[in-house]
């Protein structure tokens, strides 16, 4: 007699697929009667003539009981050879089950190991194998039976006896070859699971030697729980008192100058060595450029112009489950890679430092049609995982800006994104997302605009990313520009591009610029100030990984990408930039005095708007990239961190942007939950239509009397104010000036300020605290 599985409800994991997705399901029980061994297709190639082993096998009508749903623990795994895996030389003694179909993936139970897998277009499904004591690379492979180990559209077969840990797998998979019906299948390729928590490939990354290797899902049952500590506890920092970081986990101590030993450079454990200079510089999170399993070397797979470069940013995603995992230390593997990346977000957390993750669901690195790179869901269902123009023979839509769209509302793809972002909530405990051109989120499957997408609300809505921050890049290149209309839910905050763009105008000095200044620094009232939105919803930045840097912004006015091979096409061609008087590097010392202190202006700006403030890595010490704003394929000194210039800017760069990054935390009056009212600011300002004024001061008020007064000067002549009479028994005390030198330019007690006005040199920022 059949029998449904029985399932320990604190670790069942429900999969809530849509209705529509539903449609071809079954209500067949899980567990059904085995076919004869020869049915279930157990391939017996051999690499070895003459070879005549058989498996041995027996038929089972006992139903599966799930052992363990929450995806256990890791495993350590060799290295892939470049060449395509060998099917078995002997085929194991194993006992084959028909499998269950939920959870997705690969999960442990009582009969065995159980693998389950998506496919609604598919016809032939086969699991393939790579056991650890094989020393030559070879693969079993089963042959799943659509009649016993398919329920609905999902195909599953479970195996007993298989090791707990230590093995690789993957599927081929055949269907229809209809191209412009939308379908890609290619039965000769291995393909990684969409589900696989784990992901193995080359060690070493950028290694050139291995860069045909392939990607494999794995699995670890044999490890103990991570131990999180019996005092370890979620920072869970309000948005209002954030301080992002966002930060490249290879590029901050890959260099040599960041003294760690070699086999740490470039890695998780590396980002904890460095928790001390966070901690100095005052940030209170940071923003992991993407650290899900990527291929770095994929400009290098066939003669292209950038085939001299490799991926160092990340944005090509393999895998929405496995940590990169060569950010292990040592080329330790995936195993290693999750291990540490959780030693990572522990040692974070103790500091009191959030971990927000740059994740990447608006496409994959599977490209586009004209030069394919077949790793996954390309081969696994392509009319169901990408976006397809019908009317120009099912093409893949580019909405990514990188040859594919992954079609985010599809139910299918949908559930994916929520079981990846859980997963990385759950067994990685991160703080928040960060969703790159997120505008593709909001598309439908045809690529049409949604006003409401579902991704964007169940993400809003779901109970386990309540505890997150999610934010959004909200446009893509495919020009749905969202910002500040990105459907939100009260929720979601955005990168405000427009904070970045009139920041950089006003502080370079561009006419008609005071209004939108004004109305940045306060909180981007007129794109935030509806529904229930808040100012911290908008993510103030001057400077991202794209783009220039700060340094760059006020030293270069033309972009200098030639060494990303692309003729100089690539990267955006406006920048809001001025260089100062000349282009690039410069021996003259009246220009490097105005770009220290158009610098400062910025930071300064940054730091005392109103909203979440992010900077990039490296801006600390001024850092460059000789004009190069389109840096993504470069995995050298233009995007390393390099400690031994932090080292020589301490004492004047460094010190300033700690200082008002301590300055901001320490008063309230820069870090409003609601908008700013009459009440909250003064406007020192009467001349709001001059186009060519280029001054703005304001007085932010504190109900303790401590109100700050500020004043920006962008013109090229210096301007004498007047200064408002403070609170009532209380005197102004200057803390900033970015004219002046360090350590002049910042005086955390304030200098005392005599008489009613105050010069303010060309181009300069002035802060005044009032004081007893």
């Amino acid at each position: 007699m059949l029998r449904t599985p029985h399932f320990c409800e604190s670790n069942v994991t429900k999969l809530s697929f849509c209705a529509s997705a539903l449609s071809s399901y079954t209500s067949a029980p899980s567990c059904t009667v085995a076919s004869p061994v020869l049915d279930m297709g157990f391939k017996l190639s051999k690499q070895v003539p003459g070879s005549n082993q058989h498996g041995r096998f027996r038929k089972t009508g006992d139903c599966i009981k799930h052992r363990s749903n929450v995806y256990g623990r890791r495993a350590q795994e060799r290295v892939l050879e470049e060449e395509a895996p060998q099917v078995s030389e002997t085929s194991p003694s194993w006992t084959i089950f028909p499998g269950q179909a939920f959870p997705l993936g690969v999960s442990e139970v009582d009969t065995g190991i159980n693998f389950a897998i998506f496919s609604q277009h598919g016809t032939a499904v086969t699991l393939c194998l790579s056991l650890p004591d094989r020393l030559d690379g070879g693969m079993t492979e089963l042959a799943l039976d659509p009649q016993v180990n398919k329920t609905g559209d999902i195909w599953h077969i479970c195996v007993e006896d298989l090791p707990r840990s230590n093995v690789q797998y993957g599927y081929r998979i055949d269907g229809p070859r209809g191209w412009d019906q939308g379908h890609r299948f290619d039965s000769s390729i291995v393909l990684v699971d969409p589900y696989s928590k784990l992901v193995e490939s080359r060690r070493y990354f950028g290694d050139a030697n291995m860069k045909f290797s392939k990607f494999l899902g794995t699995y670890d049952f044999d490890s103990l729980p991570f131990d999180w500590g019996d005092s370890y506890k979620f920072p869970n920092i309000p948005e209002k008192d954030l301080v992002i970081y966002e930060m490249n986990v290879r590029a901050f101590t890959v260099d040599e100058s960041s003294g760690l030993d070699p086999d740490m450079r470039g890695s998780y454990l590396g980002v904890i060595e460095k928790i001390p200079h966070l901690l100095e510089l005052g940030v209170n999170a940071v923003e992991l450029l993407p650290v899900f399993e990527f291929d770095e070397m994929e400009f290098q797979r066939r003669p292209n112009p950038r085939d001299h470069m490799i991926n160092t940013w990340g944005y090509s995603t393999v895998n929405f489950f496995a940590p990169m995992s060569r950010y292990a230390s040592a080329g330790g593997g995936s195993l290693k890679a999750s291990q540490e990346f959780k030693e990572m977000v522990k040692a974070l957390h103790g500091a009191g430092i959030e971990v927000i993750l740059d994740v990447v669901y608006n496409h994959t690195n599977e490209a586009d049609d004209a030069n394919p790179y077949t790793t996954s869901f390309r081969g696994i269902d392509n009319k169901v995982y990408y976006m397809l123009d019908p009317n120009n023979k099912g093409q893949l839509l580019n909405f990514s800006g990188c040859g594919n769209t992954l079609s985010c509302n599809h139910p299918v793809v949908m559930e994916l994104i929520l079981d990846s972002l859980r997963h990385w909530v759950i067994e990685y405990h991160v703080d928040g997302f960060r969703f790159d051109l997120a505008s593709v989120l909001c598309r439908g499957t045809d690529g049409t605009p949604l006003n409401a997408p579902p991704l964007i609300r169940a993400i809003a809505k779901d109970a386990i990313l309540s505890r997150c921050k999610v934010i959004s890049e909200p446009w893509d290149c495919g020009g749905l520009y969202l910002i500040g209309r990105f459907p939100n839910w009260d929720r979601w905050a955005e990168w405000n591009g427009i904070y970045r763009d009139d920041i950089r105008r006003f502080i370079k000095g561009d006419c008609g610029m005071k209004g939108a200044f004004a109305s940045r620094v306060a909180g981007s009232a007129d794109l935030y100030n509806v529904n229930k939105r808040k100012p911290y919803h908008s993510i103030n930045f001057v400077i991202a990984h794209d783009g220039f840097t700060l340094y760059d912004l006020v030293s270069y006015n033309f972009k200098h990408n030639d060494a990303n091979g692309e003729g100089g096409n690539d990267g955006s061609n406006d920048n809001l930039s001025w260089n100062c008087g000349h282009e690039g590097e410069t021996n003259d010392n009246t220009i490097k005095a105005l770009r220290s202190r158009q610098m400062k202006n910025f930071l300064l700006a940054l730091m005392i708007s109103q909203g979440t403030p992010m900077m990039m890595m490296g801006d600390e010490y001024a850092h460059t990239r000789y004009g190069n704003n389109n840096s993504y394929g470069h995995d050298t000194a233009i995007n390393h961190f390099q400690w031994g210039l932090l080292q020589a800017r301490k004492n004047d760069h460094f010190r300033f942007i700690e200082e008002v990054i301590t300055f901001r935390r320490t008063h309230r009056v820069f870090s409003h939950e609601t908008f700013l009212n009459k009440n909250d600011v003064t406007w020192h300002e009467d001349n709001w239509d001059n186009y060519n004024s280029k001054f703005l001061a304001f007085t932010l008020h504190d109900s303790n009397g401590e109100d700050i007064y500020l004043a920006f000067n962008a013109h090229d002549y210096s301007v004498k104010v007047s200064i408002p009479p403070p609170p009532l028994k209380r005197r102004w005390f200057r803390v900033v000036d970015t004219n002046l030198e360090s350590p002049d330019d910042f005086v955390a007690n304030g200098v005392p300020i005599t008489g009613s006005t105050y010069n303010m040199a060309p181009y300069s920022s002035v802060l005044l605290k009032a004081k007893l």
